[in-house]
This record gives structure tokens, sequence and C-alpha cells, in this order.
């Protein structure tokens, strides 16, 4: 089918697109994102946490939670999930990627939320526009060998020492999608381990609890925002006229409100554009 206007709002991980934009000489750049882990903790910790008396009267309890490392690396929770699942969310064979999950009423016994570290293109190893998606695979691929194909997680407290699990806590998993426990250092960079090893404490002072030492953390969680950025210019195209690249997998935003934004944008820039031809 002919078409004058495509618009590309394809997600972040559409790599299979990527890569055929990118084989038919559409522009892009390699982008910054973030990777890390799942950290779970019971939500009436949370909730006693942010709420105090209010615990259990108010909904279940949610948090936001920043750190800039000496290291250069900042950290940050993304994606929280109160009174929800971790989910295996892998999208490639013999790869494995965590997410999160809540269900409308958010009433399950854990809180979780990703729990990530910056990474730059000087990370990828690689000048090529795609090195992020091979940097992405790198780690699901080891995520799930370290598993067997089943999500890896570990205690905070063996984490610290590099320790493989061997039973859990008083907080149990929830998840959907089957567990056992694993190295995370074997399926993460150094620096993310490293600087995980340093915001944990710190966010224990801002959430009582928060690094108690039975916390689960799950890995990967690799998909944050998209490693490529298409380009456009102040018309909101690319390289190629009538093409619109649009939200998270165009890299023009980091979540849910913030690509719906960008899709106004764009959306108000095809009606200036074409209400000006009409016009003439």
């Amino acid at each position: 089918m002919d078409t004058q206007i495509v618009v590309f709002a394809i997600g972040h991980s559409a790599r299979e697109t990527f890569s055929m934009l990118h084989e038919r000489g559409i522009s892009m750049e390699q982008k910054p994102f973030a990777i890390g882990v799942r950290m779970e903790h019971r939500q009436n910790m949370i909730d006693t946490a942010q709420y105090g008396e209010l615990q259990g009267i108010l909904p279940a309890a949610d948090y936001k939670l920043t750190y800039q490392a000496e290291n250069g690396r900042s950290a940050f929770s993304f994606c929280m999930c109160p009174g929800g699942f971790v989910v295996n969310a892998s999208s490639e064979p013999q790869a494995l990627v965590v997410n999160g999950m809540s269900n409308y009423k958010r009433d399950e016994e854990n809180a979780n939320s990703a729990l990530v570290v910056n990474v730059v293109p000087e990370d990828f190893g690689s000048n090529d526009v795609l090195a992020g998606v091979e940097f992405q695979r790198k780690w699901e691929r080891l995520s799930y060998q370290i598993g067997n194909g089943k999500i890896p997680t570990q205690l905070w407290k063996d984490f610290q020492n590099k320790n493989k699990s061997t039973e859990y806590g008083e907080i149990t998993p929830c998840q959907k999608g089957a567990n056992c426990f694993g190295n995370l250092w074997d399926c993460l960079p150094d620096f993310v381990c490293e600087t995980l090893q340093l915001c944990i404490p710190y966010f224990g002072k801002k959430i009582p609890g928060y690094d108690r030492e039975d916390s689960i953390l799950s890995g990967v969680e690799t998909r944050t925002s998209s490693p490529i950025r298409i380009l456009r210019n102040e018309e909101f195209e690319g390289n190629i006229r009538g093409l619109y690249p649009c939200g998270e997998g165009a890299g023009y935003a980091g979540g849910i409100t913030s690509a719906a934004m960008d899709g106004l944008r764009v959306y108000e820039a095809i009606i200036k554009k074409y209400n000006k031809h009409n016009c003439s």
C-alpha cells in the first residue's frame, strides 16, 4: 500500500524493525539507556515506610529513588510495581529479560521495581549503530545461561559477597515464570553491580528495610528504553520525507507518559504540515 505518511511508533524492543530501517538507510544513532535488576520487598514494608500509621488504609504505596555514584554512574528505580509480579518477559530464544507488572488490585505480597544503572555508547564496544542492541543481547543470553532458562535470583546479602544464594529468607519471590538461584554478577557488567552495591544501602536510608539482607534481586532488566535513536528534523520527519519516528522505540521518550506526549507532538507536526499544504 502506498502512503505519504508512516509513523514509526515501534516500541523499544522492535529489534527486527531497527535492523530493517538501518539496512534501508534510515538515519539512526546510538543512545544511552540503563540496565540492572528487579528488586523485591514485602509490600507492607514499603507501605509502612511511605505511610506510617496509615499503612493498611491507603492503597499500596510506590516509590521513586535516585542515586549518583562517585564513579560517575547514576542508579534509579524504574517502573515500580506495587503489590505485583516480576515477569519473565523474554522475547528471543536463549535469552532472558525480566519486567514487572501489577494487577488492578495491587494486592500481591511483594512490591518490585527495576533498579538500574546508566550505560552509555562507550560501554557498547562498537561504533555500529545497533551495538546497543547487541549489548542488551549479551547480558540477556548470559542471564538465560546461568538460570538455564529460568529467572536467576539472588538475595541482597549474597549479591554483596558475589555468592550464589541457597535459600530465601522471609521474603519469597512473587514471579510469573520459573526461577532459580544464580549469581547476578555473571550476567551483568561489573560497573552495574558495583553501583548497585553503593546505591542499595543509600536507598535503605530513604526507605527503612530496603537494604534488608533477604531482599530479592532478579536479572536481568535491560529494556528500560531504546538503545537507538532514529534521527528526525525540526518537523519531526526522518531523513526520508513522510517518515515520522515517534515515541520510546524511536528514542524520544522514556516511559508511557512521555511516549504519549511525543505522539501528540508528532500528530501536531503532521496536521501543521498538511494544513499548510491545503492552504496553499
